[in-house]
């Protein structure tokens, strides 16, 4: 084999799943993803389109027999890879599958499948089965086997009553799992109140006792006794090199202790946010933001596809070799690179819209609005030559006035709220003009919008709210923030989109400032200077009134009191003098 990396090609239903285990993969020096499909006629289109270039151009395919718990995506994975070697012979076929029947295992393989590795596989254990399998190796649940050696496999269930408690534990445990990770992943948010921290915690006993409770009476003992893979008769497997340990699991989790290289710390951070991702999408914050008007799944997709676009150029920014010195004039370039690029995936290059008589290509009109998406939005995103230089060159990260060392919890930390932040923004910047040109579009809204907002009264009040939102933070907003010396920041929290401030020093914007804004800043310092004269004089007024009232009108009304009562007594007392001496 030469040197150069070998090439791999991705399939997958699970857009998540595929750029997670992209980004974990191309973190590995020796192996490069030269592309991916979510379906099986994209995967065909693609293979034809790389053998036309070069005949070698793929070395392996890494491919998901569909939905774990699909038969019919099952029999179309098989399909699939009985195309592949029919049309491609030599090309080897690692299954990265959730999918663990027997029966269909088995007829991978005879399908020509020479791998196969459950998904939640460490990737250290799984570039050594990428290389043993593209080696002309097999490799079956964990264990290198040889070319003659039939796969080991779990004997399937003999009776419909052990299939039946199989499946439910299956799904038992699946559902757990899911569950665990998030409630795990909300327990790590920074300052978590301690009363739902502590119901977190409860949460996370009750499920743990579930899991245990659930292996104990869906598994049989001589099922937790029998081994999936032979012992010791079998050839060990081969050492994996030092990779980075990033576990990748159908349920979505990747983590990794702090990594040395660039790439690394960039797969790093990009995993852990490909895990927020999962988290509801819903707008808590107290700003109006454009993605507001697109569905979940939308919304999804748009921020997966801008994160793959920005591993993407930081790649070929690394190929360039740019200095750190041409990082702050290539930062504008770079942004706009990335915005149009996004909006040519997401829209569809040659997608059309019929306007009246007139039948306009959605990419061309969106582009048009290029400057003023860039000076309204890119070109505010806040400290992106910090996140972009710690990618790239490894630097500190220099956030609220403190230099944090690259790859320390804290750097990652500041890092991945940076890249949120960025995200959200840029899929802002995306949206900003279809709202402007063709926001009332039926093709556009049936396809991308929430249901909520389709109504025409309701879009053009989600306009108007956007509007307002643009005029409070060109002429108050951005001022008072500069002035506060802070920036606003959006991040992916459990609840949604939230909002977050971090300090910053903004003295030179703060110097830059006419006009209305200014004046803005002017009323704030005022209203600081004068707060604790006013509120001193307040006071001195306040013990003078309370002084007057309890000591001045206060006496003198006990005293107006206590004669009057004083009076009532001696009016008694003449009274009854008087009845006595008549008597």
């Amino acid at each position: 084999m030469s040197d150069r990396p070998l090439q791999l090609l991705l399939i997958d239903q699970d857009p998540i799943f595929r750029l997670g285990l992209r980004v974990a993969l191309e973190a590995i020096p020796n192996l490069q993803v030269v592309s991916e499909a979510g379906t099986d006629t994209a995967a065909l289109e693609i293979l034809a389109q790389l053998a036309q270039i070069d005949p070698h151009q793929v070395d392996l395919v890494i491919l998901e027999l569909g939905n774990s718990r699909s038969t019919d995506s099952q029999q179309q994975g098989l399909q699939l890879c009985q195309q592949l070697k029919a049309t491609y012979p030599t090309l080897p076929i690692l299954l990265l599958s959730a999918v663990s029947d027997a029966g269909i295992l088995m007829a991978a393989r005879a399908a020509g499948v020479k791998g196969y590795c459950v998904k939640g596989t460490p990737i250290a254990e799984l570039v050594t089965v990428i290389e043993a399998v593209a080696a002309g190796n097999s490799y079956w649940l964990g264990e290198r086997v040889s070319r003659e050696n039939p796969p080991v496999v779990a004997p399937a269930p003999r009776l419909p009553l052990a299939k039946w408690r199989q499946n439910l534990h299956t799904s038992g445990m699946s559902y757990i799992d899911a569950a665990l990770q998030q409630v795990t992943a909300q327990l790590e948010i920074p300052g978590l109140p301690i009363l739902e921290r502590a119901v977190l915690v409860g949460r996370r006993r009750e499920l743990l006792a579930s899991r245990w409770l659930l292996n104990q009476l869906l598994i049989l003992p001589q099922e937790k006794q029998q081994p999936l893979t032979p012992p010791v008769s079998q050839p060990q497997p081969i050492v994996p090199p030092p990779t980075p340990t990033l576990t990748i699991s159908d349920s979505r989790t990747l983590t990794s202790p702090p990594l040395l290289s660039p790439r690394a710390l960039q797969s790093n951070l990009f995993a852990s946010c490909i895990n927020k991702l999962q988290f509801p999408l819903k707008n808590v914050s107290s700003s109006v933001l454009e993605i507001d008007i697109l569905r979940e799944d939308r919304k999804r997709e748009l921020i997966y596809l801008i994160l793959q676009k920005l591993a993407q150029q930081l790649d070929a920014l690394r190929n360039a070799q740019i200095t750190s010195n041409q990082l702050p004039d290539l930062q504008p370039v770079i942004l706009s690179d990335l915005w149009q690029a996004v909006i040519t995936d997401f829209f569809g290059k040659f997608s059309r819209v019929q306007v009246g008589k007139r039948n306009l290509e959605i990419v061309t009109v969106l582009l048009q609005n290029a400057e003023v998406v860039q000076t309204a939005i890119l070109n505010k995103i806040p400290l992106v030559l910090e996140l972009f230089s710690y990618l790239l060159f490894q630097t500190d990260l220099k956030v609220e006035h403190t230099s944090y060392p690259a790859g320390s919890s804290d750097a990652n930390f500041h890092a991945e709220i940076l890249l949120e932040n960025l995200l959200i923004q840029v899929a802002n910047g995306v949206m900003q003009p279809l709202l402007n040109y063709l926001a009332d579009v039926e093709e556009i809204k049936q396809d991308f919008y929430v249901k909520t907002l389709m109504s025409t009264r309701e879009l053009e009040r989600f306009r108007n709210d956007l509007s307002w939102k643009y005029r409070l933070n060109n002429y108050v907003n951005e001022a008072k923030a500069i002035f506060e010396s802070r920036y606003e920041l959006f991040v992916f929290a459990p609840r949604g989109i939230a909002q977050i401030s971090i300090y910053a020093p903004r003295n030179e914007e703060l110097a830059q400032l006419s006009g209305l804004p200014l004046a803005v800043t002017l009323g704030l310092e005022f209203r600081d200077a004068i707060a604790p004269r006013l509120q001193s004089l307040l006071s001195i007024m306040g013990s003078g009134i309370v002084f007057v009232l309890t000591q001045i009108v206060g006496r003198g009304l006990g005293l107006i009191g206590r004669g009057i009562l004083q009076g009532i007594g001696s009016v008694s007392l003449d009274k009854n003098f008087k009845r006595n001496k008549g008597e």
